[in-house]
C-alpha cells in the first residue's frame, strides 16, 4: 500500500494581521454575522491599517477569512463614564488611536457563523491578549453586546439581566463568553451602539487585566508637547553659482538652528533662485536645466538637516522624473532620512510657462515631533487633501508656496487658516520675497509667512501664533504644543473633527 498524502487532508487554522486583500471578505461575512447592523465602510478597514495595523486581527481556515477582531489603544480614563461606541472609535476610523496609551479597547470580534463552535473566537482573545502583553498595556477593555437581551426585556432590567447570565442562570452568546475568558465587569452603559436593537442599545463595559504590566514604564502624562517651528521667509536675489545658494540656505539653517527648532521651513521653488546664472531665457527649457541642480539641492539639505539637528521642509524644487517636470517638496528629518510630497494641484501658471506635470498622492510623515504633512501653495486650497492628511493622524501641514502678489498669498493664507480650523491642526506658510527680474516668470514676490493654530481658548489670539512682517527677508519662530491639540480634539468649544455627520457626507480617497 503506497504512503497516504497527507497534505491533501490538512486545513490550516492561522491567525493573522488583517491585509486590504482581505476587506471583501471581512465585509461580506460582517452582514452575515450582524444582519440589520450597519456594516464597515471600506475607508473605516483602511483607516484601522492606517493607524493600528497591529490591532486588527482575522482567523483564516483554508484559505478563508472566518472571524475577525479590531481594536485601538486610548487612555481609557480620559473618557466618558458613558462613552458610546462612536466617541471611542471616532465614528469608527480610530483615528483617536494613541500608541502611548495605557488599554487596549476591543471594538468588534465576529466569527462566520458557519464556523462557530471551533474555538475560533477564543483564538481571537488569545491574539489580543498577547497583543496586550507585548505591548505593555494595563488592561484590554470592551464594550460588549448583550444580543439575547431583547427576550427578557420585558421582566426584567438589562442589570437584572447581567445578573442572571453572570450567575449562569441565563446563556448570553456574548456576555458568557467574555466572563469565561476572564472578563470582569465594571458597569453597563445605555445607548452605546445605535442600530444594536438585539441589546436594546445596551452593553457590558468589561476588563481583563494584565499580570505580566510592567509598572516602570517610560510612558508619563504629558502636560505639554512644544513643538518649535522656524519658518523661513526667503530673499530671492541674484547669485553666481550654486555655492552661493548653499550658504545663504546654511545660513538660514543656523538661524533655526538657534532658536533650537524642530522644524525649518523653506518656500516653495525658491531653487529657482539657481536660474538667476542659468542662461537659458525659455522658461520651459531654463526649468529643465535647473533640475541638473537635484542630486546637489538633496545632498546640501541631507548634510544640512544632520549637521544642525533640525527637520528640514526644503521647501520645493523642480525634478526631472521620465522627461516629466513635477513640483516636489522634500522632508529631510534630522536622523538623516528623507521622504518627498509631490505637487497634486497644478496652478495654470505652472502647465502655461514650465509644463509641470501632477502628483497624485496625499502623504503624511513619522517623524520625531508626530505626524505631519506637505501641502504646497496651491495644494492648501483644496479642503480635501488637508482632510485626509487629518484623518490619517497629522497634526501639523506645513505650505510652502511662492505668490507675487497680494491676492495670491491671501488665498493660500486664509486657506491655511481655514483648514487649521477645519481639522483642528497647526498649519504653517513660508514664502518668498525680493524679485528675480533677469528670470522670466520669477520677476516679482509677495509673502507673509506665519503660524496658524485652531481658533480656541487654549491657543494663541485671532488663530495666529506668530507671522513675518510683509515683504521683508526675516524668519518667525513659535512654538505650536501637540498635546494642547490632543486634548481640544476631545474636548474643545467646537470638535470639529469628532462632530462630523458622517452620515451625510464623506471625503472618498481613490488611490
Amino acid at each position: 500500500m503506497s504512503k497516504i498524502d497527507l497534505t491533501k487532508f490538512e486545513k490550516k487554522m492561522i491567525i493573522r494581521n488583517i491585509e486590504k486583500e482581505d476587506f471583501e471578505g471581512l465585509l461580506n461575512m460582517q452582514k452575515q454575522c450582524f444582519p440589520g447592523m450597519d456594516p464597515w465602510t471600506t475607508d473605516q478597514l483602511e483607516s484601522h491599517l492606517e493607524h493600528f495595523p497591529e490591532g486588527q486581527i482575522c482567523a483564516e481556515y483554508d484559505g478563508k477569512i472566518i472571524g475577525s477582531c479590531s481594536s485601538l489603544i486610548i487612555n481609557f480614563d480620559e473618557y466618558d463614564d458613558k462613552h458610546t461606541w462612536d466617541d471611542i472609535t471616532d465614528e469608527g476610523y480610530i483615528t483617536n488611536h494613541n500608541p502611548e496609551g495605557y488599554n487596549l479597547y476591543g471594538i468588534e470580534v465576529m466569527v462566520h457563523p458557519d464556523y462557530r463552535r471551533m474555538k475560533v473566537g477564543q483564538r481571537l482573545y488569545d491574539a489580543r491578549k498577547e497583543l496586550a502583553r507585548e505591548l505593555n498595556l494595563k488592561s484590554i477593555i470592551i464594550g460588549g453586546r448583550i444580543p439575547n437581551y431583547h427576550k427578557y426585556a420585558e421582566e426584567m432590567s438589562p442589570r437584572q439581566y447581567v445578573k442572571e447570565v453572570s450567575m449562569h442562570k441565563i446563556y448570553d452568546p456574548v456576555l458568557s463568553f467574555q466572563l469565561m475568558n476572564g472578563f470582569t465587569l465594571m458597569r453597563i452603559n445605555p445607548n452605546y451602539l445605535e442600530d444594536d436593537q438585539a441589546s436594546y442599545k445596551y452593553a457590558t463595559l468589561m476588563e481583563w487585566n494584565n499580570i505580566d504590566y510592567r509598572g516602570k514604564t517610560k510612558r508619563h502624562f504629558q502636560t505639554s508637547f512644544p513643538v518649535r517651528i522656524c519658518a523661513i521667509q526667503y530673499a530671492m536675489k541674484q547669485i553666481n553659482s550654486f555655492e552661493e545658494f548653499a550658504k545663504q540656505v546654511e545660513y538660514y539653517t543656523d538661524v533655526a538652528a538657534d532658536f533650537e527648532s524642530d522644524f525649518a521651513v523653506f518656500p516653495e521653488i525658491f531653487t529657482t533662485q539657481l536660474m538667476s546664472f542659468v542662461h537659458e531665457k525659455t522658461p520651459s527649457q531654463a526649468i529643465r536645466k535647473l533640475t541638473e541642480f537635484t542630486e546637489q539641492y538633496i545632498e546640501l539639505f541631507a548634510n544640512l538637516a544632520v549637521k544642525y539637528n533640525v527637520n528640514i521642509i526644503g521647501g520645493s524644487h523642480f525634478v526631472n522624473e521620465e522627461d516629466k517636470i513635477y513640483n516636489i517638496a522634500y522632508l529631510f528629518r534630522r536622523d538623516g532620512t528623507i521622504e518627498k510630497q509631490y505637487k497634486i494641484h497644478i496652478t495654470p501658471n505652472e502647465k502655461r510657462w514650465w509644463g509641470v506635470s501632477a502628483g497624485d498622492e496625499v502623504k503624511v510623515f513619522d517623524t520625531d515631533c508626530g505626524k505631519i504633512a506637505i501641502q504646497i501653495c496651491y495644494d492648501i486650497e483644496f479642503p480635501e487633501l488637508a482632510r485626509i492628511a487629518t484623518d490619517r493622524g497629522a497634526n501639523i501641514i506645513f505650505t510652502p508656496f511662492c505668490t507675487e502678489d497680494r491676492q495670491g498669498y491671501l488665498r493660500v493664507r486664509l486657506c491655511a487658516q481655514a483648514r487649521a480650523i477645519e481639522n483642528q491642526i497647526y498649519t504653517c506658510i513660508a514664502g518668498t520675497v525680493g524679485n528675480l527680474p533677469q528670470v522670466e516668470n520669477m520677476d516679482i514676490q509677495y509673502a507673509q509667512s506665519g503660524i496658524f493654530t485652531p481658533s480656541d481658548f487654549e491657543f494663541a489670539r485671532d488663530g495666529v501664533a506668530a507671522e513675518c512682517n510683509p515683504n521683508l527677508e526675516t524668519v518667525v519662530v513659535a512654538d505650536v504644543d501637540l498635546e494642547i491639540l490632543r486634548r481640544q480634539r476631545k474636548g474643545g468649544t467646537v470638535r470639529q473633527l469628532r462632530d462630523r455627520r458622517r452620515d451625510l457626507y464623506e471625503i472618498r480617497y481613490k488611490k
